[in-house]
């Protein structure tokens, strides 16, 4: 399963269901981090370190970071969504579909209605 770096603003509901699928998910606050408003450049460095992919909601100025730094241990985008049982089920199938997460953007979105 994956290695996770969830940020500051993502929901616990969703991190404790993804770690019931079997991933390794780190929280910023977990970390230590928390509260410091570290710059989403540090984020990404923090969990390029830990080997993480991050867990965000923030997906504009994550996607300008994907583009910006091609190497990373993945990111993660996803659209706010109150159901975060489903939320971390896509987030699931999403890392499920790739063969690899380092260097790729992925994008969990909650579906159109």
């Amino acid at each position: 399963m994956a290695r996770l770096y969830a940020d500051e603003n993502f929901p616990l509901p969703v991190v404790e269901k993804l770690r019931e699928l079997g991933h390794d998910v780190l929280t910023i606050h977990e970390a230590g981090k928390a509260g410091h408003r570290t710059p989403d450049e540090t984020v990404l460095a923090e969990a390029r370190a830990g080997q993480r992919a991050v867990l965000t909601h923030n997906r504009k100025h994550f996607k300008y970071l994907h583009a910006a730094q091609a190497e990373h241990a993945g990111i993660i985008t996803c659209s706010e969504d109150l159901d975060f049982s489903g939320l971390a089920d896509r987030i699931h199938k999403a890392i499920e579909e790739q063969p690899e997460l380092s260097n790729r953007l992925i994008q969990a979105y909650r579906p159109q209605k």
